[in-house]
Formats: structure tokens, sequence, C-alpha cells
């Protein structure tokens, strides 16, 4: 699923000198579900990758950059299949500006911290 992704937490996780179990003990899980994550079976929820930034003291982009890129992918590939046959109402009045924005995050390979 995600090679480079999961090469580079068992690479984190190997350079910090944790084994599975220790990672599995610190994030009250299973070493079943951190191998999981490891091979690119999982993506790792939002409490997972909190602690994992945390445990390795890494940003989250740096750690999750090839997740990023992954999200990016998806949305680019569900972007043209959005219908545009929405009805104008209050509910949907920014439906066109934010379509713009996500388009413009994709394509934007600057970092977060290099935004203005």
């Amino acid at each position: 699923m995600l090679k480079q992704f999961s090469h580079d937490l068992r690479l984190a996780r190997r350079k910090a000198g944790l084994t599975q179990n220790d990672l599995a003990h610190l994030m009250a899980t299973t070493d079943k579900e951190i191998s999981a994550l490891e091979h690119g079976r999982k993506i790792p929820s939002l409490p997972q990758i909190c602690e994992l930034s945390l445990i390795y003291g890494r940003s989250f982009e740096s750690l999750f950059a090839d997740l990023m890129e992954y999200g990016k992918k998806k949305l680019r590939h569900q972007m043209p299949s959005l219908s545009n046959d929405v009805r104008n109402h209050v509910g949907t009045i920014n439906r066109s500006a934010t379509l713009e924005r996500v388009t413009r995050r994709m394509n934007d390979t600057r970092s977060p911290y290099e935004r203005t």
C-alpha cells in the first residue's frame, strides 16, 4: 500500500532502538498492529500518528509525508468525478471556493510551514 511510509516507519523505530513490542507497549496496542503499520497493510489512526510523532520526536509532516502524497493522489483521482449537478443554496455557497482551495493544496509542493 504505502511502501515508502512503512519503510520509514520501520527505520524510525530501529533508529530509536525500539522493538515492535516496545512500541506496541508504548502505544497500548499489539506487536501485530505495529507489524501491520510497518508492512503497509494498515494506515495509522490520528491518535497513532500523534503518538508516533511524539515517540520519534519528528514532525507530523516529516514522518508522514508519504501519507500526505497518498491523500493527494486519492483526492486527484476523486475530484474529476465529483458531480457538478449541485443545487445552489445557502448550504453550498462556499462549495466552488472550497474545491478550488483543495485543488491548490493538492498541487502545492511547499511544506505547510513555508506557506504564508
